[in-house]
């Protein structure tokens, strides 16, 4: 089997999210969106297909030379060609062009052997907890404006069955953000709303500086909270190494940091963590993403998973490492989870009502694409 050509769709439709001018998402008036999926193709007609976009000048200039002829089993192989070329082409050549690359070639091989991807990575289970996962805060009223609003939507995922909860707090620029004690309040709140048996878990603000960071941290232990994670700049692992020395509140990351295996290895080194953290688009791919996973086992770490999505739970489904959780989100009050995109047939992470989420069992990854309307809105 060779891999005959490799080709990006791009297409319209209709969202309700809007992206502030940090990039945080947040409800909004109905708009035309984009969206893309890569399409690898094999010589027998076998596809394998990944959702996210890829420019025309890449694609012919980087990927296709790199892939095209190949054998699309040899996934390590390209993955390693891929990763190398990055070096003088990080500006184009992103992680997450990669991972899209990557994942489309599991996707290949599932389709090709009549199976799903987590049974090809090593299958461990086939259904895994989820935690609610907000937009971030934002001033709209009813929305997440207030502690109390978060407290709210609390009660309410719990009612739905989430067996836990993150809060994604107030960024830039919404007026009065960062403010930790603000943070603070949103997490006390939830907490109360609640009880103590729920595990709760916080993203706040990027940039705190250590000593911000250090209270966050400390009233979190107070809250009995779970985890936190990125309250500082990832690029200073000093200053992870120096706040995990002085919390018994867990550190999950390094979350956005570049450097795939590698900087994590680093991070588990100084001790900068004590849960691992890495998804498919952070990291480039499945592959690397698998590599993360056992680098986590061998020093008996947990990993949680970045985010959602078809990629990312298929690794879960394969981890042995016990009790992680599946990233749902990015959820609101605003915001109808349960209705799919416009180009799926159904959404790709379907809960059930004790609070898990079911791999597919369809060949590759479990796409059901609404190709009527991706070819009825192509760009």
């Amino acid at each position: 089997m060779k891999i005959v050509d490799i080709h990006v769709r791009t297409f319209r439709y209709a969202s309700c999210v809007i992206r502030d001018s940090e990039g945080h998402g947040h409800p909004g008036a109905n708009h035309e969106a984009r969206q893309s999926i890569v399409t690898i193709v094999a010589d027998d007609g076998t596809e394998g297909t990944m959702v996210g976009g890829i420019s025309q000048s890449v694609l012919d200039g980087l990927v296709k030379p790199a892939i095209l002829g190949q054998d699309p089993f040899y996934r390590e192989r390209i993955w390693q060609t891929l990763k190398e070329r990055q070096r003088l082409n990080l500006s184009s050549l992103s992680d997450r062009v990669v991972a899209v690359i990557d994942c489309a070639l599991w996707d290949l091989a599932g389709r090709a052997l009549g199976l799903p991807v987590y049974k090809l990575l090593g299958a461990y289970r086939d259904k895994v907890p989820a935690y609610a996962s907000t937009m971030c805060g934002d001033d709209l009223p009813g929305g997440l404006d207030t502690p109390e609003a978060y407290a709210a939507f609390a009660v309410q995922c719990r009612e739905r069955g989430y067996p836990a909860f993150k809060l994604h707090t107030w960024q830039p620029p919404i007026p009065g953000a960062p403010d930790v004690r603000r943070d603070v309040a949103a997490c006390a709140a939830v907490r109360q709303a609640v009880g103590l048996g729920v595990p709760l878990m916080l993203d706040p603000y990027h940039y705190y500086s250590r000593e911000q960071s250090l209270y966050l941290g400390r009233e979190l232990e107070k809250l009995g909270f779970a985890w936190m994670e990125e309250p500082m700049d990832e690029h200073s692992m000093s200053s992870y190494v120096w706040l995990s020395d002085r919390l018994d509140l867990a550190i999950c990351g390094p979350e956005t940091v570049e450097g795939k295996m590698h900087a994590r290895a680093e991070w588990i080194k100084h001790g900068a963590a004590d849960i691992l953290r890495g998804g498919v688009g952070d990291v480039g791919g499945i592959t690397p993403l698998v590599k993360i996973a056992h680098l986590a086992e061998s020093f008996g770490m947990r990993m949680e998973v970045h985010g959602g999505g078809l990629a990312n739970l298929h690794v879960l489904c394969a981890m042995g490492i016990p009790g992680q959780f599946y990233e749902r989100g990015l959820l609101h009050p605003f915001v109808d989870y349960e209705e799919p995109a416009p180009w799926l047939n159904r959404i790709e992470d379907p809960m059930d009502d004790e609070g898990f989420v079911h791999v597919p069992q369809q060949p590759g990854l479990g796409w059901d694409f609404n190709y009527a309307h991706i070819e009825g809105n192509l760009i």
